[in-house]
């Protein structure tokens, strides 16, 4: 396999955004072995820490096992890697080699939303249901700027799932408002019928303040299912 010099600019970071996505795509299959650190240098016109330092990245996404002195192993990412590639996926200016990954990644937000506004209903204290109810109204005074509702929405729905008490969700919420998908940074056409329905939020808001652990999971599902049903498209904005 041939690779493009590189320019002199983020070396290691175009170096780690090619084998990455070689790896993802398939061009690399699970049980292959990288071609050598030096061979590596040679093919991307780099010198070897730029190399070390992209494999490095790779290994920590679960990517590649890295033998000290040996050779770099391939691994099945399904397998073996988590939730960091998929921001990675997301963040990169490459073709995206998971054409599907903002549906699958907004499938997982209306689980986890769901999920986390049925708890928040159930669990939350006083001043955590105050903050939700603040936190909506902070949105619907946004209108009709999708942009503005956008941060406000984050807020929100940061809110529900701090009221939810479940720090696994808290954190993934944090992985994915760090990147370029979901409750991040979506294109906005993709959520503009979601964003602007300033009713449902409000109706959130409302039955988890009541302690309605029921209707604020199924009001969430059907808000945040909007749009991960859209028609298939274009992965990318």
């Amino acid at each position: 396999m041939t690779f493009e010099p590189l320019s002199r600019h983020s070396v290691s970071d175009q170096v780690f955004g090619r084998l990455r996505d070689a790896i993802v795509s398939g061009r690399y299959p699970s049980g292959d072995s990288l071609p050598s650190e030096r061979e590596l240098a040679t093919a991307f016109g780099v010198n070897r820490h730029a190399i070390r330092e992209a494999l490095r990245r790779l290994q920590q996404l679960g990517l590649v096992r890295v033998s000290q002195g040996g050779a770099t192993r391939v691994l099945d990412w399904r397998a073996t890697a988590g939730l960091d590639l998929a921001m990675t996926l997301a963040g990169s200016e490459d073709v995206l080699p998971v054409e599907t990954l903002i549906r699958d990644v907004l499938e997982m937000r209306a689980c986890i939303g769901a999920d986390a506004a049925r708890l928040c209903a159930q669990r939350a204290g006083d001043q955590a249901r105050r903050a939700v109810v603040a936190a909506v109204e902070a949105y619907a005074a946004a209108a009709p700027d999708l942009a503005a509702m956008g941060a406000a929405d984050r807020d929100l729905w940061r809110r529900i799932i701090e009221g939810s008490g479940n720090v696994a969700y808290l954190l993934a919420y944090n992985s994915l408002t760090a990147g370029d998908v979901a409750v991040g940074h979506m294109p906005l056409p993709r959520r503009t019928a979601e964003l602007l329905d300033v009713t449902a939020h409000r109706n959130l808001a409302a039955l988890i303040a009541a302690g309605d652990a029921e209707g604020a999971e199924r009001v969430a599902r059907t808000l945040l299912a909007v749009p991960a049903a859209q028609p298939k498209g274009s992965a990318r904005p």
